[in-house]
């Protein structure tokens, strides 16, 4: 073969292997385009159409950033209302607070209903009394008003091992209490004193939004959580139903178009909503790792779902598995 032949052929594969490159490179563009536009609408993004928003609340509430973002985005878009379906025991009091604020705020442009599904208890039911109006089912659970904050003590382990905390202080109640060290009356006076101011917010929150005087308060702020038929009565809930109860509510009293179709909105995390956890959970599930999977779909590895520091309005706290 001459030297020209050899360098044809070559030229000849270099040539191919670059436009096989470009066509795969292409293919690819186009997939990641159509996987773009159906994750968009999957994540329930405006399409410029009037529609009810779904969003769901659930899981433990620690006022994470990318809810906040999206309900802000629910509140700038073209639906016409929006559906709060809530389902959480609770969460970190200060990130009730901020999902409360934000839902007050969506509720300031257009009407805002929560549907209430197993249960909406402590500070989920903090986020529910941002609603106009909130639907529960019979069954469901509502209530928990009350605040806690928990630590362990494990100074009497310590002295059983002999081993014993040095701390220099600024002040007596500077880290206390920090559960190395027997917790002084001070320091639990102290942490009392929190839990009391943020539970007398909790109260007086509830009082205002249900409309609820003093001894009606009362009776609901014990800290016991109620069937939703217990708290219909009780003024905690204003209706029994669901979905389509709440949507004929929000038809009929506020004024929203009939037939308009119902938009799951969900918070990004990651690319157009789609969640790479999911995406990391199947790559475990296909090598064999089934514990992995489940703890990745289950969020365990995720900072809202860890151990939280501060004051906490959740009803039965998990110690985990």
């Amino acid at each position: 073969m001459s030297t020209s032949a050899a360098d044809y052929l070559v030229d000849r594969r270099q040539l191919r292997r670059q436009v096989g490159f470009w066509r795969i490179a292409a293919f690819a563009a186009a997939a990641l385009a159509v996987l773009a536009l159906g994750l968009r609408w999957w994540s329930g993004a405006d399409l410029g159409q009037a529609h009810i928003a779904r969003v769901t609340i659930s899981g433990f509430i620690a006022g994470d950033a990318a809810t906040l973002k999206l309900i802000d985005q629910v509140r700038d878009s073209k639906a016409a209302a929006a559906l709060i379906a809530i389902d959480s025991p609770g969460g970190s009091t200060e990130g009730a607070e901020v999902l409360y604020q934000e839902i007050r705020r969506l509720a300031e442009k257009k009407p805002v209903v929560a549907v209430v599904g197993t249960m909406a208890a402590s500070g989920a039911y903090i986020a529910a009394l941002a609603a106009d109006r909130i639907f529960v089912r019979g069954n469901s659970i509502v209530g928990s008003i009350g605040v806690l904050v928990e630590f362990p003590n494990i100074s009497g382990l310590m002295d059983k091992v002999g081993v014993k905390l040095e701390a220099i202080k600024s002040s007596p109640l500077k880290a206390a209490p920090n559960g190395l060290e027997p917790t002084s009356e001070e320091a639990r006076a102290a942490m009392a004193a929190m839990v009391a101011d943020s539970f007398s917010w909790f109260k007086a929150l509830v009082k205002e939004r249900r409309g609820l005087s003093d001894d009606e308060l009362a009776r609901v702020a014990d800290g016991r959580v109620f069937t939703g038929r217990q708290g219909l009565p009780l003024k905690l809930a204003d209706a029994i139903g669901g979905e389509r109860e709440a949507i004929q509510w929000l038809e009929r009293e506020k004024g929203v178009a009939k037939n308009l179709p119902v938009r799951d909105w969900r918070a990004n995390a990651g690319f157009a909503g789609f969640k790479f956890t999911s995406l990391a959970a199947a790559a475990a599930d296909a090598v064999g790792l089934e514990s992995i999977a489940r703890a990745l779909r289950r969020g365990e590895w995720a900072s809202e779902s860890g151990p939280v520091d501060g004051l906490v309005s959740v009803w039965q706290l998990s110690s985990g598995e």
